[in-house]
């Protein structure tokens, strides 16, 4: 078994994803709009463009999402976060700036009794992640 996280967004999944695909060093291995499916006469010609099914992946890690469908409202996030975990601190620091960027931090990167380096931020997406490094053990 694996969970995959699977994000909404309004119009903007494309445009996220591809931005994801090079923060994360990662390869969308499949993206698909409204208008390229055997449904596409059942989409309004505002939703042609818009993404049914979006997949990313970054060092075995999966990511999917969607724009929401014009039949249900958009919800911005809420009651979940994102978390990347690497043992690399360069990397950490480089991914949560590229995230970052016209974001929102709500705790910048630094160290923590937990990681080596942690840091907790809402993307230009509206989607929130937080990025830990170096996670350090602890004894029960």
């Amino acid at each position: 078994m694996r969970f995959v996280a699977y994000l909404s967004f309004d119009g903007k999944c494309r445009e996220a994803f591809e931005f994801y695909a090079g923060v994360l060093d990662g390869e969308i291995k499949a993206m698909i709009s409204n208008g390229e499916t055997p449904m596409a006469e059942h989409f309004s010609p505002e939703s042609q463009d818009k993404i049914m099914n979006a997949y990313l992946v970054a060092d075995g890690a999966e990511l999917m999402g969607a724009d929401t469908p014009d039949s249900m409202p958009y919800a911005p996030p809420e009651g979940f976060t994102l978390s990347i975990q690497l043992d690399d601190d360069a990397r950490a620091e480089r991914i949560f700036a590229a995230l970052a960027e016209d974001g929102d931090v709500r705790m910048p990167m630094e160290a923590t009794f937990w990681a080596r380096k942690f840091g907790m931020l809402i993307d230009k997406y509206g989607i929130p992640w937080m990025v830990n490094s170096g996670m350090i053990e602890q004894s029960t």
